[in-house]
């Protein structure tokens, strides 16, 4: 890991910006901190960090203030990373048939979704090798946020994810729907109920399918970007409660 960047925000966060290998990264933690500090892995759609950082940078600030550190990588063929033409088209095939007003068929799911966690989930486990032998951050870790198939192949084979918060917003094949059976880490489920780029029904499916003894599932009225904000202080305390 090769931190590039360190400033102090305020509310005594540390902000670094760091790249392992070709990977960027940013790294919030708490400015003072009497012990290792538990860490949280802030997962996002495939939008790019620049695009992205007011909104990971508002959950960072939330996990710093909760006792928390967080940390979050660049997806493949996001942000600067190279373009990566396979996920190019398969957006760009969902795009013509959202618009056409059209299903998504489980062939552009497949395309879209599937690879992206094959190639996404190993760089995310480097990052959390690298991580975790930095001074200051131990686990237990969790992971927040989506893309939820991500979230869902972390949790099934990343034993050192002890707890994770997931975002209901984006589709989900129905392999990843089989792998959720493997999962048996705490879950806290977000789905907001009206949400236009989300199939509710594969969501609830994808619930189901979760073989954890505790799961909780949050719907809300409202679109995508409609979460309220009691539904993100209900995620906070289910971290506290599974990670300190």
């Amino acid at each position: 890991m090769n931190v590039t960047s360190e400033r102090h925000l305020d509310g005594g966060v540390v902000e670094r910006t760091f790249t392992l290998g070709e990977v960027p990264g940013i790294l919030w933690t708490p400015a003072a901190a009497s012990a290792p500090t538990p860490l949280i892995l802030l997962g996002h759609p495939p939008l790019g960090l620049p695009r992205m950082y007011p909104r990971l940078v508002d959950r960072a600030r939330q996990a710093v203030a909760d006792g928390f550190a967080a940390a979050t990588i660049e997806l493949p063929g996001s942000g600067d990373r190279p373009r990566w033409a396979a996920a190019d088209q398969a957006r760009a095939d969902m795009r013509r048939a959202v618009e056409a007003g059209e299903p998504v068929s489980d062939e552009i799911i497949d395309a879209l979704v599937l690879p992206l966690v094959d190639r996404a989930v190993p760089e995310w486990r480097a990052a959390l090798d690298a991580l975790l032998a930095l001074p200051g951050i131990c686990g237990p870790v969790g992971y927040s946020g989506g893309v939820i198939s991500i979230g869902v192949r972390l949790a099934a084979v990343e034993p050192r994810i002890a707890a994770a918060a997931l975002f209901a917003g984006s589709f989900v094949p129905r392999a990843v729907i089989e792998e959720a059976r493997r999962v048996t880490v705490p879950l806290h489920v977000l789905l907001q109920w009206d949400d236009e780029g989300n199939d509710r029904q594969a969501a609830l499916d994808l619930f189901d399918a979760f073989g954890s003894a505790e799961k909780c599932l949050h719907a809300n009225m409202g679109g995508h970007t409609g979460v309220p904000q009691h539904a993100g202080d209900a995620a906070a305390r289910f971290f506290t409660r599974h990670l300190k």
